[in-house]
């Protein structure tokens, strides 16, 4: 069956009443978000509950996952011994998660560990879910300092595992927000506090998993997140489809963020490269990658596009991102071919299969792309730098021989000097050495 769905949860143990004694009624707003998640779950009869924890064993290097057949634990440590669990692992999917991560070299697994009950990140979802549900098992999986994208790729491995063994599967990626929202809270006060929860929530409204593994660890470090890499495994696990995200509620009221969502995987409606709601010229340029990387042949010229795409020639540049990274970017300055439909078909293949800096794209990553298309303008001489905009104008730097070329509006480049610099890099060019300058305008197209 696969996954079913995916839930984003927190784990104050103060919303567990015998803990809180009458304090959980200050965030009654997560309790009655967390009731109707236990109730879905409940509706749904997942037969293993995939539970990701900030509070489980972890390690700098390794994403651990909690082995043997079952586990105990209670809320002694915050003074309700008598609220208690005994949880039966999923060992059978559990060893085939471990399994596919040991056959690509992946560091995860059972090995070290320390402790084996269960920690409140993870009886916390417990708490409401086995109030409604007492059937399936469930997979304990920790944290690490490894990589956002790592942890992305670990989740994909997750994905993976379910489809092969149908397991009817529930995600609960368990973890606070940022901790430094209030000056009066217990964590204290960091701009970047309010900052993180703004973005995260936003994240979950739009379902935009990609956007997780961008966040930069310093900026996690001063918001003082306790979930984005829990967030981040489940995101992986989804990679792929296309979900129906809702955001229940989110909180703050403590000084620390708590935020409810679910994602449902659309029912036969996996995130598709061949949807006709795509812009054409990104269509265009994924059925020219898909045709050579899967097929080993070159896309003949669609009959079915528009007519601007037949008429005009130009330069395209085709920039390909996997998980938010990139990985292939090739183009043109001016046409080469006879239109720029023949031009994206061409720079597609180059992108994906010829960019010295990368390996080719292989078919099983296929899925996890995404295309951008930039149609070039005519590049113009230029006197000064004054005469740019990064937002607006690329630009072109020219030494002798040499040229580089920036496209406009990319991330991370914010100024005049930082395009500049960048392009003479490309070029080989010295940072001292004068150039000659041109801009030019692109036309970019997104997938929708």
């Amino acid at each position: 069956m696969g996954i079913l769905a995916a839930f984003m949860v927190p784990h104050p143990p103060l919303i567990v009443p015998a803990i809180g004694r009458g304090g959980e009624k200050v965030i009654a707003e997560t309790t009655r978000a967390y009731e109707k998640v236990a109730d879905e779950i409940a509706a749904l009869k997942p037969e293993t509950i995939i539970i990701t924890s900030p509070h489980s064993i972890m390690y700098s290097d390794y994403i651990h996952i909690s082995p043997g057949m079952r586990a105990t634990g209670n809320f002694a440590q915050f003074g309700a011994p008598s609220v208690s669990f005994t949880e039966e692992y999923d060992y059978v999917l559990r060893d085939k998660i471990c399994e596919i991560a040991d056959e690509v070299g992946f560091p995860a697994g059972v090995d070290g560990e320390r402790d084996p009950r269960l920690d409140h990140g993870t009886m916390v979802p417990l708490w409401f879910i086995r109030q409604k549900y007492t059937g399936g098992k469930i997979i304990r999986i920790g944290l690490s300092g490894l990589s956002l994208s790592d942890h992305y790729r670990f989740g994909e491995m997750i994905q993976k595992t379910v489809n092969m063994t149908g397991r009817k599967v529930v995600f609960v990626a368990s973890g606070d927000l940022s901790h430094k929202l209030k000056e009066d809270g217990p964590y204290g006060f960091a701009p970047e506090g309010p900052q993180y929860d703004d973005r995260i929530m936003d994240v979950a409204r739009r379902a935009a998993f990609d956007e997780l593994i961008t966040y930069s660890e310093s900026f996690c470090e001063r918001a003082a997140e306790c979930g984005h890499r829990s967030f981040t495994i489940m995101a992986g696990a989804l990679e792929g489809m296309r979900v129906k995200p809702t955001v229940y509620s989110h909180q703050d009221v403590t000084g620390v963020g708590y935020g409810i969502a679910s994602f449902y995987p659309m029912q036969g409606d996996e995130k598709s490269k061949s949807n006709d709601t795509f812009d054409p010229y990104v269509r265009l340029a994924w059925d020219s990658l898909e045709s050579y990387i899967a097929h080993g042949s070159v896309l003949d010229l669609p009959e079915d596009l528009p007519r601007e795409m037949y008429t005009t020639a130009a330069g395209a540049f085709v920039s390909i991102h996997e998980h938010g990274m990139l990985r292939g970017c090739i183009g043109t300055i001016f046409p080469t071919t006879e239109c720029v439909a023949e031009e994206i078909i061409q720079n597609a293949i180059s992108a994906s299969t010829r960019d010295p800096r990368f390996r080719p794209i292989t078919e099983d990553e296929i899925p996890f792309l995404e295309i951008n298309v930039d149609v070039m303008g005519t590049p113009e001489p230029i006197d000064s730098p004054s005469q740019l905009d990064v937002k607006r104008y690329g630009v072109i730097v020219t030494k002798g021989g040499r040229r580089g070329l920036l496209l406009p509006d990319l991330d991370g480049v914010d100024t005049v000097e930082d395009q500049i610099a960048i392009a003479k890099q490309k070029a080989g060019i010295s940072p001292f050495e004068e150039v000659e300058l041109q801009r030019f305008e692109v036309i970019r197209h997104e997938e929708k």
